[in-house]
């Protein structure tokens, strides 16, 4: 090969020599005399092959570039594995940790809005209770705040440390009529009961009361009211009376019914029970009116009658004539028998009307010898005193109750229908 390579060249060269001669004796014939070598074929064969290889590696030169780039960064990329594998690791830690805490803050934010709907829920019932609470009272010195999740009652803008019986019932009576609006309460299926609502309340705070009972109960389900106050009673009667269906002749089928509760002594035992309100309290529209009825029908009635029903008559009768008195003399404030004294009667019936009222009354015990239960039985003649004298003071107010409270047998009959159950 190096030979064939050699004797190649020479003959290369010569030609070289040749041409140059040639050049410089362009118009002359110049002799060339040169002799091809003989070439080995196998040598040519290995040279045209590393010219192949040659072209080969000049045409793969952007390839290879790239091969070993690639190479390379794999090789980088191996000796940082473990330190990229570390760092993902890291990565997908973080990323958990975030999703976490993105949780919780949507968590967070879901408890604040919650608390802020509450506070508002508390805020509004609060301000309308304050309004409430004013008119109700008349002033602006009690207000209801917010305190965590509740309410406090400040006066004068600190804390109230003692509330009158009367402030007690107000706010009592207005926040349990501003629960009546809980979204938790459905109040068409709901069950309102009421005791004593209007306890150590003034007329002006009574009729306030009223209203806002009225307003806020009259879509409940059901509703119970009991008082002892018979103002009080007569607006739940009067509003009752105005339902629709109430004049209905089938007193199960009106809407709404009235009880009493009646107090019974059986020898040493006090017992109650619930039955029908009695028509005259029903009917009338004072606790006077019904007195004198009872009494008037009391003494055309009472000899025929046992003494278990005449037990009440001296307490009923007292307590009217203490009442009629009170319109008559408002300007005598002494007791009952002082009262007596300036009123213009027959000495004898009013001594006597004086010692039924007093023994019968006001006794502490029962069986003592100048308490003889029989002196009940004297007891229509001496309401018949008590009725005579009130006609003597005033008888045209005497006519009028008369007219007002004895029936015609007609109105017995109506009576008798419109007890309500």
């Amino acid at each position: 090969m190096t030979a064939a390579m050699k004797s190649t060249r020479g003959f290369l060269d010569a030609a070289v020599d040749a041409l140059e001669e040639k050049k410089s004796r362009v118009f002359e014939h110049v002799k060339l005399g040169l002799e091809v070598p003989p070439v080995d074929v196998d040598a040519v064969e290995k040279l045209n092959a590393v010219i192949r290889k040659h072209d080969q590696a000049c045409d793969g030169f952007e390839s290879r570039i790239e091969d070993a780039r690639k190479r390379l960064a794999n090789d980088m990329i191996a000796a940082e594995l473990k330190k990229f594998m570390l760092c993902k690791e890291a990565a997908d830690s973080a990323t958990a940790d975030v999703q976490t805490k993105t949780q919780e803050v949507q968590r967070l934010n879901n408890k604040i809005d919650g608390l802020e709907g509450q506070i508002i829920e508390y805020r509004q019932p609060a301000e309308e209770l304050n309004e409430e609470l004013h008119k109700y009272l008349g002033h602006q010195e009690l207000c209801l705040e917010i305190k965590e999740t509740g309410h406090t009652i400040t006066r004068g803008g600190v804390q109230a440390r003692s509330l009158s019986e009367g402030e007690t019932k107000a706010v009592a009576l207005l926040y349990f009529l501003k629960s009546l609006q809980d979204r938790r309460l459905t109040l068409a299926d709901g069950v309102i009961v009421l005791d004593d609502p209007v306890s150590s309340l003034d007329a002006n705070a009574l009729f306030l009361a009223f209203g806002f009972i009225q307003e806020r109960t009259e879509h409940a389900g059901q509703l119970f009211v009991l008082t002892h106050n018979f103002s009080f009673f007569r607006q739940i009667r009067n509003w009752f009376d105005h339902l629709e269906g109430q004049r209905r002749n089938d007193i199960n089928q009106r809407p709404a019914r009235f009880f009493m509760l009646d107090s019974t002594l059986d020898e040493s035992t006090r017992s109650s029970a619930i039955r029908r309100l009695d028509p005259l309290l029903e009917r009338y529209e004072s606790e006077y009116q019904y007195l004198f009825a009872r009494i008037h029908r009391a003494s055309l009635e009472l000899p025929s009658q046992g003494l278990e029903q005449n037990y009440v008559l001296p307490n009923m009768a007292r307590r009217m004539l203490e009442a009629f008195l009170a319109f008559r003399q408002p300007d005598v404030s002494l007791n009952l028998r002082q009262k007596l004294r300036t009123v213009q009667f027959d000495e004898t019936k009013k001594l006597r009307i004086l010692r039924f009222l007093h023994t019968h009354s006001h006794s502490i015990a029962v069986g003592e010898p100048e308490h003889d239960l029989t002196a009940l039985a004297e007891g229509s003649a001496v309401l018949k005193d008590l009725l005579e004298m009130i006609d003597s003071l005033d008888g045209e107010h005497f006519s009028a109750m008369v007219k007002l409270v004895a029936p015609t047998a007609d109105s017995d009959e109506a009576e008798d229908g419109a007890v309500r159950a």
